[in-house]
């Protein structure tokens, strides 16, 4: 191998290689502004809550998506795997977190039973039910057919959704332009 050759070669393997970003995992870094499809519809994410223990990274996210006046919630539960639920605000009443039972009748047809609750802190951004910093009450149920029932409570507030198991590599995100 000719001198030239050797250099030539020297010079080719210093060519500055573009710096590759990281890739990080969209369903915990979108953001607010970004664009999500879910089962074809699309939504802008108006709002993000962060759940998480103190000390600890965060395990739960919730978007909340808007379609012109549809507003629903996507919340991303995170484990071994993912699992995602899209979620439609419920109307109700309570009053006390003391008071939450552990068997919830829906419209008297559908019967939802406690799988588990837990407090977190919750960390949030855009338009949200919630504060950032403070405590939250979080049961989540499930009930026939796939379907689950999430209340969560924070300063005397409650929010209850009913969804569905929807699987994650069927979300896509878009990111906007910071």
């Amino acid at each position: 191998m000719s001198i030239f050759k050797r250099v030539g070669s020297i010079l080719r393997s210093n060519k500055d290689v573009p710096p590759t970003t990281p890739v990080g995992n969209p369903l915990e870094d979108a953001r607010v502004g970004d664009i999500v499809s879910v089962d074809l519809e699309e939504y802008v994410v108006s709002g993000k809550t962060i759940y998480f223990d103190r000390g600890f990274a965060p395990h739960r996210y919730a978007y909340y998506l808007q379609s012109g006046k549809n507003i629903q919630c996507l919340i991303v539960e995170k484990g071994r795997t993912y699992d995602c639920f899209i979620c439609s605000f419920v109307e109700g009443a309570l009053d006390d977190p003391n008071d939450v039972p552990t068997r919830l009748e829906l419209d008297e047809d559908v019967t939802f039973d406690l799988e588990y609750h837990r407090n977190d802190v919750t960390r949030t951004e855009g338009n949200t039910d919630f504060r950032s910093g403070d405590d939250v009450i979080f049961w989540r149920y499930f009930g026939p057919d796939q379907r689950f029932f999430f209340l969560q409570w924070q300063d005397g507030k409650f929010i209850a959704l009913e969804g569905e198991r929807t699987p994650g590599n069927q979300i896509k995100f878009l990111k906007s332009t910071p």
